[in-house]
Order: C-alpha cells, then sequence, then structure tokens
C-alpha cells in the first residue's frame, strides 16, 4: 500500500466526521489513468460512497485530460461491476484465474473483468 502513494500514484479519501470511510487509489500511465483500488468500509457501503468516489476519480481524469481510464475487477463481484458499468465503463477483455479464489467450483482462481472508458477521442 506504501508503495502506491505519490509518484505516479494519487488519492481520495471519504471521511465521516474525522473517520476515514473510503478511498481509491489510482495510478498515472502515460495519457490513461487506472483505478488501482477503491473501498468502502463495510459498515459503510450502501451510502453512496463509492459512487461519489467513483465520480471524483472519473471527474479528476477529465481535469487532467486523460485519454482513457481502466479497471478491473473480480467477476464475482457483480455490486462492483453494476457501478462500473452505471458510471460507463464497459467491458473490454478478461483475465482468466487472475484472482485467488476460495470458491471450490473456481479450482482456487476467479477471472479479473477488464473495464474501460474512453474520455478523450482527440476530436476538435
Amino acid at each position: 500500500m506504501e508503495s502506491c502513494i505519490g509518484g505516479r500514484y494519487f488519492n481520495v479519501a471519504a471521511f465521516e466526521d474525522e473517520n476515514m470511510v473510503g478511498f481509491y487509489i489510482g495510478e498515472k500511465a502515460g495519457p490513461d489513468f487506472t483505478l488501482m483500488d477503491i473501498c468502502v468500509m463495510p459498515s459503510q457501503q450502501g451510502k453512496g460512497i463509492a459512487k461519489q468516489l467513483l465520480a471524483q476519480f472519473i471527474e479528476y481524469g477529465e481535469q487532467q485530460n486523460a485519454e482513457n481510464l481502466f479497471l478491473e475487477v473480480r467477476e464475482s463481484n457483480t455490486r462492483a461491476i453494476a457501478l462500473y458499468e452505471r458510471a460507463g465503463f464497459i467491458e473490454m477483455s478478461v483475465r482468466k484465474n487472475y484472482y485467488p479464489s476460495d470458491n471450490p467450483a473456481k479450482n482456487g482462481f476467479e477471472d479479473a473483468i477488464l473495464m474501460g472508458m474512453a474520455l478523450s477521442l482527440g476530436f476538435q
């Protein structure tokens, strides 16, 4: 986690009173941004915090003239996939057997869904 602070990484945290209830970590790679992680405390989930953090990530990408935004998500994380799709991300590819899994039906692994959003198509 410490290696994702500063340099090409950027982050935002959400607070309730003085308690951090969520955050995201993004990475700038050339003209593109990648959402490395987005987390919300379990007791705070379902309150729109992840939606607000994701909206801020997209807005920051637009402000910084990013061309594309990317992320990957476990195939079993249907709530996150729905959030990303509502925000405008589309499925681009699948990384087979990418994440470790305790699900016996998955033989110890599950796929990662790669998603992306084009921000700048370069039209004048």
